[in-house]
Protein backbone atom coordinates (compact mmCIF):
# COMPACT_ATOMS: atom_id res chain seq x y z
CA UNK A 1 0.00 0.00 0.00
CA UNK A 2 1.19 3.29 -0.93
CA UNK A 3 1.27 6.22 1.39
CA UNK A 4 -0.41 8.87 -1.36
CA UNK A 5 -2.30 7.97 -4.67
CA UNK A 6 -0.75 10.99 -6.24
CA UNK A 7 2.59 12.66 -5.93
CA UNK A 8 2.03 16.17 -7.42
CA UNK A 9 5.29 18.33 -8.40
CA UNK A 10 5.00 21.67 -8.56
CA UNK A 11 2.80 23.77 -6.82
CA UNK A 12 1.92 26.01 -9.63
CA UNK A 13 -1.74 26.69 -10.77
CA UNK A 14 -1.62 23.12 -12.49
CA UNK A 15 -0.37 21.17 -9.72
CA UNK A 16 -2.55 22.63 -7.07
CA UNK A 17 -5.87 22.61 -9.43
CA UNK A 18 -4.62 18.94 -9.58
CA UNK A 19 -4.43 18.23 -6.08
CA UNK A 20 -7.94 20.10 -5.09
CA UNK A 21 -9.89 18.22 -7.72
CA UNK A 22 -8.34 14.94 -7.01
CA UNK A 23 -8.53 15.33 -3.11
CA UNK A 24 -12.47 16.10 -3.37
CA UNK A 25 -12.55 12.10 -4.96
CA UNK A 26 -11.20 10.77 -1.94
CA UNK A 27 -7.61 10.51 -3.16
CA UNK A 28 -4.68 11.60 -0.88
CA UNK A 29 -2.03 13.93 -2.42
CA UNK A 30 1.47 14.87 -1.67
CA UNK A 31 2.22 18.24 -3.10
CA UNK A 32 5.73 19.43 -3.22
CA UNK A 33 7.49 22.68 -4.53
CA UNK A 34 11.30 23.46 -4.43
CA UNK A 35 10.48 27.19 -4.04
CA UNK A 36 9.60 28.33 -0.23
CA UNK A 37 6.53 29.57 -1.16
CA UNK A 38 3.47 28.53 -3.17
CA UNK A 39 1.87 29.46 -6.49
CA UNK A 40 4.65 29.07 -8.76
CA UNK A 41 5.00 31.75 -11.22
CA UNK A 42 1.80 33.43 -10.43
CA UNK A 43 2.85 33.91 -6.93
CA UNK A 44 2.42 37.19 -5.18
CA UNK A 45 3.54 38.83 -2.13
CA UNK A 46 2.35 42.10 0.06
CA UNK A 47 4.58 44.91 -0.29
CA UNK A 48 3.28 48.10 1.71
CA UNK A 49 0.18 46.36 1.67
CA UNK A 50 0.27 46.22 -1.91
CA UNK A 51 -0.12 43.22 -3.48
CA UNK A 52 2.54 42.39 -6.02
CA UNK A 53 3.11 39.64 -8.42
CA UNK A 54 6.39 38.26 -8.35
CA UNK A 55 6.93 36.86 -11.61
CA UNK A 56 5.17 39.47 -14.11
CA UNK A 57 1.83 40.60 -14.25
CA UNK A 58 -1.11 37.79 -14.53
CA UNK A 59 -4.80 38.61 -14.80
CA UNK A 60 -7.16 35.53 -14.89
CA UNK A 61 -9.56 35.77 -17.98
CA UNK A 62 -12.03 33.35 -19.78
CA UNK A 63 -14.90 32.26 -21.71
CA UNK A 64 -15.23 29.03 -19.58
CA UNK A 65 -17.63 29.34 -17.16
CA UNK A 66 -16.26 26.00 -15.94
CA UNK A 67 -12.79 27.11 -15.44
CA UNK A 68 -14.52 30.77 -13.84
CA UNK A 69 -16.76 29.06 -11.03
CA UNK A 70 -13.53 27.12 -10.14
CA UNK A 71 -10.93 29.53 -9.44
CA UNK A 72 -14.07 32.15 -7.85
CA UNK A 73 -14.67 29.12 -5.28
CA UNK A 74 -11.08 29.97 -3.78
CA UNK A 75 -10.85 33.70 -4.16
CA UNK A 76 -13.34 36.82 -4.73
CA UNK A 77 -12.02 38.18 -8.01
CA UNK A 78 -12.21 42.32 -8.76
CA UNK A 79 -13.38 43.23 -11.69
CA UNK A 80 -9.61 45.00 -13.23
CA UNK A 81 -9.76 45.16 -16.63
CA UNK A 82 -6.31 44.88 -18.35
CA UNK A 83 -5.75 48.32 -20.68
CA UNK A 84 -1.54 48.44 -21.17
CA UNK A 85 0.01 51.25 -22.57
CA UNK A 86 2.79 51.58 -25.05
CA UNK A 87 5.63 54.07 -24.46
CA UNK A 88 8.16 54.59 -27.89
CA UNK A 89 10.16 57.22 -27.81
CA UNK A 90 8.48 59.11 -24.74
CA UNK A 91 4.93 59.10 -26.97
CA UNK A 92 1.95 57.23 -25.52
CA UNK A 93 -0.14 55.00 -27.52
CA UNK A 94 -3.24 52.58 -26.29
CA UNK A 95 -3.00 49.11 -26.51
CA UNK A 96 -4.52 46.45 -27.80
CA UNK A 97 -4.03 48.16 -31.20
CA UNK A 98 -7.31 50.02 -31.13
CA UNK A 99 -8.56 53.27 -32.52
CA UNK A 100 -7.41 55.51 -30.22
CA UNK A 101 -3.53 53.88 -31.04
CA UNK A 102 -4.57 54.78 -34.49
CA UNK A 103 -5.10 58.03 -33.81
CA UNK A 104 -2.03 58.40 -31.68
CA UNK A 105 -0.06 57.67 -34.44
CA UNK A 106 -1.93 58.95 -38.18
CA UNK A 107 -4.60 61.24 -36.17
CA UNK A 108 -7.27 59.41 -38.03
CA UNK A 109 -11.15 59.51 -36.46
CA UNK A 110 -13.14 56.97 -37.82
CA UNK A 111 -12.06 53.15 -38.68
CA UNK A 112 -12.47 53.62 -42.45
CA UNK A 113 -9.57 56.18 -42.76
CA UNK A 114 -7.23 53.28 -39.96
CA UNK A 115 -8.29 50.55 -42.34
CA UNK A 116 -7.50 52.81 -45.41
CA UNK A 117 -3.69 53.34 -44.16
CA UNK A 118 -3.47 49.92 -42.54
CA UNK A 119 -4.45 48.19 -46.40
CA UNK A 120 -2.29 50.40 -48.24
CA UNK A 121 1.19 49.59 -45.85
CA UNK A 122 0.38 45.88 -46.18
CA UNK A 123 -0.22 46.05 -49.78
CA UNK A 124 3.12 48.40 -49.95
CA UNK A 125 4.92 44.98 -48.47
CA UNK A 126 3.28 42.76 -50.69
CA UNK A 127 2.14 40.40 -47.53
CA UNK A 128 -1.88 41.36 -48.11
CA UNK A 129 -2.87 37.72 -49.37
CA UNK A 130 0.34 36.09 -49.05
CA UNK A 131 1.07 33.53 -46.50
CA UNK A 132 3.70 34.73 -43.57
CA UNK A 133 6.70 33.33 -43.28
CA UNK A 134 8.10 34.76 -39.77
CA UNK A 135 6.95 37.26 -37.22
CA UNK A 136 8.01 40.28 -39.29
CA UNK A 137 5.96 39.19 -42.55
CA UNK A 138 2.68 38.08 -39.86
CA UNK A 139 2.91 41.62 -38.37
CA UNK A 140 2.95 43.61 -41.37
CA UNK A 141 0.51 41.92 -43.16
CA UNK A 142 -1.89 42.27 -40.08
CA UNK A 143 -1.15 46.09 -39.45
CA UNK A 144 1.48 47.78 -41.61
CA UNK A 145 4.48 49.04 -41.22
CA UNK A 146 4.05 51.96 -38.88
CA UNK A 147 2.70 49.78 -36.04
CA UNK A 148 4.79 47.15 -36.58
CA UNK A 149 7.94 49.38 -35.74
CA UNK A 150 6.47 51.50 -33.30
CA UNK A 151 4.80 48.93 -31.18
CA UNK A 152 5.63 45.14 -32.34
CA UNK A 153 9.65 44.94 -33.69
CA UNK A 154 11.82 46.41 -30.80
CA UNK A 155 9.61 44.73 -28.25
CA UNK A 156 9.51 41.30 -29.59
CA UNK A 157 12.89 41.32 -30.52
CA UNK A 158 13.94 42.21 -26.72
CA UNK A 159 11.57 39.90 -25.46
CA UNK A 160 12.74 36.93 -27.64
CA UNK A 161 16.23 37.92 -28.53
CA UNK A 162 16.14 37.07 -32.09
CA UNK A 163 15.13 39.17 -34.72
CA UNK A 164 11.58 38.96 -36.24
CA UNK A 165 12.26 37.39 -39.14
CA UNK A 166 13.87 34.59 -37.74
CA UNK A 167 10.70 34.11 -35.24
CA UNK A 168 7.95 31.89 -36.44
CA UNK A 169 4.85 33.65 -36.84
CA UNK A 170 1.95 32.42 -34.33
CA UNK A 171 3.19 34.41 -31.96
CA UNK A 172 1.92 37.58 -33.09
CA UNK A 173 -1.18 35.87 -33.69
CA UNK A 174 -1.79 36.23 -29.67
CA UNK A 175 -2.08 40.10 -29.89
CA UNK A 176 -5.69 41.57 -30.61
CA UNK A 177 -6.46 44.33 -33.69
CA UNK A 178 -9.47 45.91 -33.25
CA UNK A 179 -11.30 49.24 -34.92
CA UNK A 180 -13.14 50.26 -32.26
CA UNK A 181 -12.66 53.26 -29.04
CA UNK A 182 -12.06 49.69 -26.95
CA UNK A 183 -8.76 49.46 -25.01
CA UNK A 184 -10.06 46.18 -23.11
CA UNK A 185 -6.91 43.79 -24.09
CA UNK A 186 -9.20 40.53 -23.51
CA UNK A 187 -12.19 39.82 -25.46
CA UNK A 188 -13.29 36.85 -22.60
CA UNK A 189 -16.43 37.15 -21.02
CA UNK A 190 -14.63 37.06 -17.10
CA UNK A 191 -11.78 38.90 -16.10
CA UNK A 192 -10.24 39.89 -13.15
CA UNK A 193 -7.54 39.25 -10.68
CA UNK A 194 -7.67 37.66 -7.26
CA UNK A 195 -8.36 40.22 -4.15
CA UNK A 196 -5.37 39.62 -1.68
CA UNK A 197 -3.37 37.61 -4.61
CA UNK A 198 -2.55 34.37 -6.26
CA UNK A 199 -0.79 32.59 -3.02
CA UNK A 200 -3.83 33.12 -1.38
CA UNK A 201 -5.90 31.79 -4.11
CA UNK A 202 -3.31 28.67 -4.39
CA UNK A 203 -3.34 28.26 -0.63
CA UNK A 204 -6.90 27.93 -0.21
CA UNK A 205 -7.28 25.44 -3.06
CA UNK A 206 -4.49 23.07 -0.92
CA UNK A 207 -6.15 23.44 2.34
CA UNK A 208 -7.56 20.09 2.54
CA UNK A 209 -7.41 17.30 4.38
CA UNK A 210 -6.59 15.13 1.82
CA UNK A 211 -3.38 16.98 0.81
CA UNK A 212 -0.32 17.47 2.43
CA UNK A 213 2.27 20.32 1.15
CA UNK A 214 5.71 20.27 1.00
CA UNK A 215 7.69 23.55 0.24
CA UNK A 216 11.31 23.57 -0.40
CA UNK A 217 11.56 20.43 -1.44
CA UNK A 218 12.90 19.25 -5.04
CA UNK A 219 11.82 16.37 -6.91
CA UNK A 220 15.10 15.62 -8.52
CA UNK A 221 17.21 15.17 -4.74
CA UNK A 222 15.51 12.35 -3.45
CA UNK A 223 13.61 11.06 -7.31
CA UNK A 224 13.50 7.48 -6.57
CA UNK A 225 12.27 8.10 -2.87
CA UNK A 226 9.21 10.29 -3.32
CA UNK A 227 8.40 8.51 -6.24
CA UNK A 228 7.87 5.38 -4.08
CA UNK A 229 5.28 6.78 -1.60
CA UNK A 230 2.69 7.61 -3.67
CA UNK A 231 0.50 5.08 -7.00
CA UNK A 232 1.15 7.91 -9.21
CA UNK A 233 3.35 10.72 -9.72
CA UNK A 234 2.35 14.29 -11.35
CA UNK A 235 5.08 15.61 -12.96
CA UNK A 236 4.99 19.91 -13.94
CA UNK A 237 8.55 20.59 -14.12
CA UNK A 238 10.47 21.05 -17.65
CA UNK A 239 9.98 17.65 -19.74
CA UNK A 240 13.55 17.47 -20.83
CA UNK A 241 15.08 17.71 -16.75
CA UNK A 242 12.63 14.99 -16.10
CA UNK A 243 14.13 12.36 -18.61
CA UNK A 244 17.89 13.50 -17.88
CA UNK A 245 18.33 15.78 -20.60
CA UNK A 246 18.55 12.25 -23.13
CA UNK A 247 17.63 14.06 -26.52
CA UNK A 248 19.07 17.64 -25.23
CA UNK A 249 18.49 20.69 -24.29
CA UNK A 250 14.78 22.30 -25.22
CA UNK A 251 15.42 26.23 -25.48
CA UNK A 252 13.55 28.69 -23.22
CA UNK A 253 13.56 32.49 -22.75
CA UNK A 254 14.03 34.09 -19.44
CA UNK A 255 13.48 37.04 -17.06
CA UNK A 256 14.93 38.96 -15.17
CA UNK A 257 12.54 41.38 -12.51
CA UNK A 258 13.81 44.53 -10.89
CA UNK A 259 11.13 45.38 -8.21
CA UNK A 260 11.46 48.83 -6.48
CA UNK A 261 9.39 50.77 -3.51
CA UNK A 262 8.61 54.22 -3.99
CA UNK A 263 7.80 56.67 -1.59
CA UNK A 264 4.93 58.23 -4.06
CA UNK A 265 1.42 57.39 -3.87
CA UNK A 266 1.50 56.79 -8.20
CA UNK A 267 4.53 56.48 -10.76
CA UNK A 268 2.59 55.47 -13.94
CA UNK A 269 -0.73 55.94 -13.30
CA UNK A 270 -1.64 52.30 -15.40
CA UNK A 271 -0.83 49.24 -14.39
CA UNK A 272 1.05 47.86 -16.83
CA UNK A 273 3.19 50.08 -19.44
CA UNK A 274 5.24 48.60 -22.36
CA UNK A 275 8.45 50.06 -23.70
CA UNK A 276 8.39 49.05 -27.02
CA UNK A 277 12.09 50.71 -28.16
CA UNK A 278 14.52 47.95 -28.69
CA UNK A 279 17.49 50.34 -26.92
CA UNK A 280 15.03 50.72 -23.17
CA UNK A 281 16.35 46.98 -22.31
CA UNK A 282 13.14 46.22 -20.71
CA UNK A 283 10.12 45.64 -21.85
CA UNK A 284 7.31 46.70 -19.15
CA UNK A 285 7.41 48.47 -16.16
CA UNK A 286 4.56 47.09 -14.18
CA UNK A 287 2.77 49.38 -11.04
CA UNK A 288 1.30 46.53 -8.80
CA UNK A 289 -1.28 48.80 -6.97
CA UNK A 290 -3.05 49.78 -10.00
CA UNK A 291 -3.92 45.82 -10.61
CA UNK A 292 -6.49 46.34 -7.27
CA UNK A 293 -8.01 50.10 -6.73
CA UNK A 294 -9.27 48.93 -3.19
CA UNK A 295 -5.19 48.75 -2.31
CA UNK A 296 -4.78 52.63 -0.66
CA UNK A 297 -0.95 53.31 0.26
CA UNK A 298 0.93 56.40 0.26
CA UNK A 299 3.53 54.64 -1.54
CA UNK A 300 4.21 52.12 -4.91
CA UNK A 301 5.75 48.95 -5.84
CA UNK A 302 7.08 48.76 -9.54
CA UNK A 303 8.83 45.97 -10.96
CA UNK A 304 10.83 46.42 -14.14
CA UNK A 305 10.89 43.21 -16.70
CA UNK A 306 14.09 42.46 -18.64
CA UNK A 307 14.08 39.50 -20.83
CA UNK A 308 17.15 36.99 -20.57
CA UNK A 309 18.75 34.27 -22.40
CA UNK A 310 18.12 31.10 -20.93
CA UNK A 311 20.59 28.60 -19.28
CA UNK A 312 21.30 26.42 -16.35
CA UNK A 313 20.06 27.47 -12.75
CA UNK A 314 17.60 30.28 -14.71
CA UNK A 315 13.84 30.29 -14.20
CA UNK A 316 12.42 28.93 -17.93
CA UNK A 317 9.49 30.92 -18.25
CA UNK A 318 8.77 30.80 -22.39
CA UNK A 319 9.09 27.69 -24.49
CA UNK A 320 10.86 28.59 -27.63
CA UNK A 321 8.60 26.56 -30.56
CA UNK A 322 10.11 27.19 -33.85
CA UNK A 323 10.74 24.22 -35.28
CA UNK A 324 13.97 22.90 -34.20
CA UNK A 325 12.86 22.99 -30.63
CA UNK A 326 9.01 21.42 -31.49
CA UNK A 327 10.50 18.62 -33.24
CA UNK A 328 13.25 17.95 -30.15
CA UNK A 329 10.05 17.89 -27.84
CA UNK A 330 8.52 15.35 -29.76
CA UNK A 331 10.66 13.29 -28.51
CA UNK A 332 10.09 13.96 -25.63
CA UNK A 333 6.28 13.86 -25.87
CA UNK A 334 7.20 10.28 -26.96
CA UNK A 335 8.42 9.02 -23.86
CA UNK A 336 5.88 11.13 -21.71
CA UNK A 337 3.31 8.85 -23.22
CA UNK A 338 5.04 5.44 -22.28
CA UNK A 339 6.08 6.64 -19.36
CA UNK A 340 3.40 5.73 -16.40
CA UNK A 341 4.14 9.52 -15.10
CA UNK A 342 1.19 12.08 -15.50
CA UNK A 343 2.82 15.60 -17.46
CA UNK A 344 0.76 18.74 -17.37
CA UNK A 345 1.55 22.47 -17.38
CA UNK A 346 3.77 24.96 -19.41
CA UNK A 347 6.97 22.96 -18.95
CA UNK A 348 6.05 19.80 -19.02
CA UNK A 349 4.31 20.54 -22.13
CA UNK A 350 6.77 23.05 -23.47
CA UNK A 351 3.40 25.25 -24.63
CA UNK A 352 2.71 28.88 -23.67
CA UNK A 353 -0.40 28.40 -21.86
CA UNK A 354 -3.20 31.09 -20.12
CA UNK A 355 -4.18 30.61 -16.93
CA UNK A 356 -7.81 29.67 -18.10
CA UNK A 357 -5.73 26.66 -20.61
CA UNK A 358 -3.93 25.62 -17.43
CA UNK A 359 -7.36 24.98 -15.60
CA UNK A 360 -9.18 23.32 -18.37
CA UNK A 361 -6.05 21.26 -19.06
CA UNK A 362 -6.45 19.89 -15.78
CA UNK A 363 -10.45 19.42 -15.90
CA UNK A 364 -9.23 17.43 -19.64
CA UNK A 365 -6.55 15.24 -16.97
CA UNK A 366 -8.92 14.82 -14.58
CA UNK A 367 -11.94 13.69 -16.64
CA UNK A 368 -9.96 11.44 -18.21
CA UNK A 369 -8.87 9.61 -14.54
Amino acid sequence: MKKYDYLIVGAGLFGASFARIMSERGKKCLVIEKRDGLGGNIATENIEGITVHKYGAHIFHTDDKRVWTFVNRFAEFNNFVNSPIANYKGKLYSLPFNMYTFYGLWGCKTPDEARKIIAEQREKHGVASAEPQNLEEKALSMVGEDVYKTLIKGYTEKQWGRDCKLLPPFIIGRLPLRFTFDNNYFNDRYQGIPIGGYTSMIERMLDDGNIEVRTGADYFDDRATLDAVAATTLYTGAVDRFFDYKYGELEYRSLRFETETLDVPDYQGNAVVNYTEFDVPYTRIIEHKHFDKTQRSDKTVITREYPKSYSAGCEPYYPVNDEKNNALYAKYAELANKSNVLFGGRLAGYKYYDMDDTVAAVFELTDKL
